[in-house]
């Protein structure tokens, strides 16, 4: 009788464990072609580092592309692989925004903007790296927010969105859940910066180490 007792309440604890295990939260990086390399794999490699630790196994990351393609090409040159399009459902914890040398087609690109607008609704995180911040602005998501974009280009962003608090000389900028950062190396930077409210500053603390980034903070 007790044996059979342990046996039935083994199996929905068994069922319960996997079930949380497959609900992953994703943390989705918008991708496209041309799109600049460092805005994507700078966060790519931050949070893919977070995953490797016990206490950021529930993530994942994905790569979502602007259009139906199984791979991306960015302005280096780098190919990367896509895992899903902003055509398909997407349930995502965070998502950002990266850019390109030629905004212009994806400011105009209104399925993108409306992806962006419904995600934002739903995301705990949004970030933006470089211009990326020009497609929050056109989503209407910085009106009233303080954000930055690539550094020497506060100016234009505010010309152009008004009613974005345009924030001078900053490598990132949070306003309640949205983080717009400078891009490129910085990327990196605003990358743990995220980390480490998603979890906490010692545990983003592990991945700045891991990615050996005091190095170069002690360097330059």
């Amino acid at each position: 009788m007790k044996a059979r007792f342990l046996v039935l309440f083994f199996i929905p604890f068994i069922f319960l464990s996997s079930h949380v295990h497959a609900a992953k939260k994703t943390i989705g990086i918008l991708v496209f072609d041309g799109v600049l390399t460092s805005d994507v794999t700078a966060p790519a490699e931050v949070f893919g580092a977070a995953t490797k630790q016990s206490w950021f196994t529930d993530y994942d990351v994905k790569m979502i592309s602007v259009k139906d393609q199984s791979t991306i090409t960015t302005a280096e040159g780098l190919k990367i692989a896509v895992d899903t399009d902003i055509s398909k459902p997407q349930t995502l914890s965070v998502l950002i925004v990266p850019s390109a040398y030629d905004m212009k087609p994806l400011l105009n690109n209104k399925e993108l903007i409306r992806f962006i607008q419904t995600q934002a609704e739903k995301v705990d995180w949004l970030a933006s790296n470089c211009s990326g911040a020009y497609l929050l602005a056109e989503s209407h998501l910085l009106d009233g927010k303080k954000a930055t974009t690539w550094a020497g280009g506060e100016s234009d962003l505010q010309k152009e969105y008004p009613k974005v608090l345009v924030q001078e000389d900053k490598n990132y900028v949070i306003d309640g859940n949205i983080i717009t950062s400078n891009g490129s190396i910085v990327s990196y930077t605003a990358g743990i910066k995220l980390l480490s409210l998603i979890s906490s500053e010692s545990l983003a603390k592990e991945v700045f180490d891991a990615l050996q980034m005091g190095r170069l903070v002690s360097r330059y």
